[in-house]
């Protein structure tokens, strides 16, 4: 699958029903070794600004797991691999809060108080015209095929990891 089909299965996820979080991560969880069903386990509580909460973005947040997964310390003491990790999460923030706006799910949504509700919203036509998140997919998804593909360097932030793409 190209770059380009991952953006667009990543859209395709959140028009199907789930959340901008497993939206995002299921459409590039063969590139790491997990199966789209462990990809919607591990992202699941992400959606609608973690838990229906509208702090930070689903899409954001699942893009950030891909970031773990591409560059993590694997024993605690390593503070260089923690230090990349975090150089590297806050660059992705960065491009898409410059491309978007905010990184919060509430501003993007264009909510002026919290609005706090575990009742999952039906995806309906109304639900889809009235919301960006499709296009805050799409945003997110984008965004880590730049830094795939080497477009979003940045002092500090490590390059990606050399694999095969499925």
């Amino acid at each position: 699958m190209t770059h380009e089909e991952r953006i667009q299965q990543a859209v395709d996820n959140f028009m199907s029903g789930f959340n901008c979080a497993q939206s995002v991560v299921s459409a590039f969880a063969d590139e790491y070794g997990f199966t789209r069903e462990q990809a919607l386990h591990i992202s699941a509580s992400f959606g609608a600004g973690i838990g229906r909460m509208r702090l930070t973005c689903g899409a954001v947040c699942g893009m950030l797991m891909l970031a773990g997964l591409e560059h993590c310390a694997l024993e605690g003491g390593d503070r260089q691999a923690k230090s990349a990790n975090y150089a590297l999460v806050q660059r992705l923030a960065d491009e898409f809060r410059r491309r978007n706006g905010s990184i919060t799910c509430r501003e993007l949504l264009g909510l002026r108080r919290e609005q706090r509700s575990a009742e999952a919203s039906e995806r309906t036509p109304q639900y889809y015209a009235t919301r960006p998140c499709a296009r805050m997919i799409e945003s997110a998804a984008r965004i880590w095929v730049d830094y795939l593909e080497g477009r979003l360097a940045a002092e500090g932030v490590p390059a990606p990891r050399k694999r095969p793409l499925s």
